[in-house]
């Protein structure tokens, strides 16, 4: 049964997840907000969604565990699994953008998450108000940047949503709100059975099957397009997750209640697997062929990934 209450859980957060994203664009384009800030803030927040609603319901029923686990798995299924698979399919180029401005803030995060885990044992609510602060002036750089660059991403936005009514935009809204509340609902309750049921903690369980869950969809597009020889992957768009699943995710959670971290083995283990899997990716890139993440990295990250899971499960 919770099994089914978690695979039940998945399901509706990705329903709701992608009627959240398309009604949040299609409000914005009512909006006239151009489709550049659409790209890469009403976009990122949407897909953000089920994260943040996991992590929310987490807390609020008194399993920070699940919270943290959520977002550090998650960061780590995103590099570990995610790319490791989609290079091992086809090899990626990657953009200087990447080690000037994308990794060097995804590790500052990453490292912030592990100071106030560190000091404090959770992340109270002026840590929380701070990561979002931090996530705003992220987003205002990022933006400059887009202009001064004439960098305009679109691929995540569906032109034909600029016809949506009103009607349909609410409809939509409703849906994946309620979608999103009760998959949350369903996913933490299916968590908390089934580590009862295995003898494992729920923080076990948050960092393996609920990361792997909702790292699914951005796994299943990848690779799709990987097989299908397009743009498989930007590595900018992963690391932005990473970015936001910190910040975002994490920083609204402990405003709303403070994240108390109630298993050692996140600060003593599974932190720094994620800060490892962020690291890595940057001698990665650069050795031995500049600027091509190719398939035995892919091999690489994704043996790591699966030792990971080994050792969390042992």
């Amino acid at each position: 049964m919770s099994v089914l209450l978690i695979l039940l859980g998945l399901v509706l957060l990705v329903v709701g997840g992608e009627f959240l994203v398309r009604s949040s664009v299609a409000l914005s384009f009512k909006l006239n907000i151009s489709k550049m800030v659409i790209g890469l803030t009403v976009v990122s927040f949407a897909t953000s969604m089920p994260e943040l609603l996991v992590s929310l319901q987490a807390a609020l029923d008194g399993f920070s565990d699940i919270s943290l686990g959520n977002v550090i798995g998650s960061n780590i299924a995103n590099i570990g699994l995610v790319l490791g698979i989609t290079a091992i399919i086809s090899s990626l180029e990657i953009d200087k953008d990447f080690y000037k401005f994308n990794w060097p803030v995804m590790m500052l995060f990453s490292v912030m998450l592990y100071f106030f885990l560190y000091t404090g044992g959770e992340i109270s609510r002026t840590e929380g108000i701070g990561f979002v602060v931090a996530i705003v002036i992220y987003l205002l750089v990022l933006i400059q940047r887009a202009r001064k660059h004439d960098e305009v991403p679109t691929e995540d936005i569906d032109d034909k949503l600029q016809g949506v009514s009103y009607f349909k935009i609410v409809v939509w809204l409703i849906i994946g709100g309620v979608a999103l509340y009760f998959g949350s609902e369903s996913l933490v309750t299916g968590a908390v059975d089934l580590a009862t049921k295995i003898g494992v903690s729920e923080r076990v369980i948050s960092v393996t099957m609920i990361a792997v869950g909702t790292s699914v969809p951005e796994l299943a597009a990848s690779v799709i397009a990987a097989l299908k020889q397009e743009k498989a992957l930007s590595l900018g768009n992963l690391i932005g997750s990473n970015i936001f699943n910190i910040a975002s995710v994490l920083g609204i959670t402990a405003i709303i209640k403070p994240i108390v971290m109630q298993s050692d083995e996140i600060l003593t283990n599974d932190i720094f697997w994620m800060l490892g899997f962020a690291f890595i990716i940057l001698p990665l890139v650069f050795l031995p062929k500049k600027f091509i993440f190719s398939r035995y990295k892919g091999v690489i990250i994704f043996s790591a990934y699966a030792l990971f899971i080994a050792l969390t499960f042992v």
